[in-house]
């Protein structure tokens, strides 16, 4: 992949590929894509280690979906965006057996642009202590549970440390990680959202990869949910260079290519998301719940 453009995404690694091959169809990968309303959604699966070369991914299923009606505020597009969400993630997740599920918020709440994981666990329904303490009355719901890692520099810790010592006491049969992401271009920051059976590595879009979060490390499947909400500078001014015909290597651009650019209103983008995935994340773990039950748990 170019290394002009960093970025978190499946789907903008295929496009990475494809102006740099001047191809569309790559071997080892496949991908699809649709609508609903205003929302799309693209999967890339990566099959093999050919695909993996080429994208710079671990072989998986990648699921982008692209809210234009979120961010716009049309009417039911919460709701809208929820019960798809919820559908694709639905798809990924294991058949409730009576096990636990535990929630994994990544990322520094200090730091609005890396607070997605922290503050979407405040969205998310955590039963695992309520079904232990009265089972019959709720008997309906899965066991949940929640942490937040925070970040090396502020725990000491990876957060890969921690989650193998949560899942050891909790022993979850899947855990899902919810992150901040990096993404090629502006125009995808805190309006897509990225799913993937593949787990995670913290960091890694921004040039601090941590340790991996995936089956391999921590003994069960980790599937990931990830926002994209920071562009560095050496890939925003490489994509805008390549826009109006001029080649720029970002290596050229010295210390400035490891900035960080983010939006204005990140603030409430952040908040907005994060509770969209936490409400997509007890639609899809609780089956038969509206939003408004998830509205009263949480109040």
């Amino acid at each position: 992949m170019n290394s002009n453009f960093r970025t978190d995404l499946a789907l903008e690694a295929q496009e990475i590929w494809s102006e740099d091959k001047g191809a569309s169809a790559l071997r080892g990968v496949s991908s699809s894509s649709s609508h609903r309303g205003s929302i799309s959604v693209t999967t890339v699966d990566i099959l093999d280690a050919e695909g993996e070369a080429a994208l710079g991914k671990p072989r998986g299923r990648y699921i982008t979906v692209e809210l234009d009606g979120f961010v716009r505020r049309e009417e039911n597009a919460f709701d809208d965006a929820c019960s798809l969400i919820s559908e694709e993630l639905s798809a990924l997740i294991a058949p409730d057996d009576g096990g636990d599920v535990l929630v994994a918020g990544l990322g520094n709440r200090d730091i609005t642009p890396d607070a997605v994981g922290p503050e979407c666990v405040g969205s998310v329904m955590v039963t695992r202590h309520l079904k232990e303490r009265m089972p019959d009355e709720f008997r309906a719901f899965r066991s949940v549970s929640a942490v937040c890692t925070g970040v090396l520099g502020t725990t000491g810790m990876e957060s890969q440390s921690l989650l193998q010592a949560v899942a050891q006491q909790v022993r979850p049969g899947f855990i899902i990680a919810v992150d901040a992401l990096a993404s090629r271009s502006t125009d995808r920051l805190c309006r897509t959202i990225q799913i993937s059976d593949t787990g995670i590595v913290p960091g890694s879009g921004v040039g601090n990869a941590r340790e991996a979060l995936n089956r391999q490390t921590l003994g069960v499947p980790v599937i990931a949910i990830g926002v994209p909400t920071v562009v560095d500078a050496g890939t925003l001014a490489a994509g805008l260079a390549r826009d109006v015909g001029i080649s720029l290597d970002a290596a050229a651009m010295g210390a400035s290519a490891g900035m960080i650019v983010t939006t204005r209103d990140i603030d409430k983008n952040v908040k907005d998301i994060s509770r969209l995935i936490g409400y997509s994340i007890n639609l899809a773990l609780h089956k038969n719940l509206r939003i408004e039950d998830v509205n009263m748990f949480i109040s």
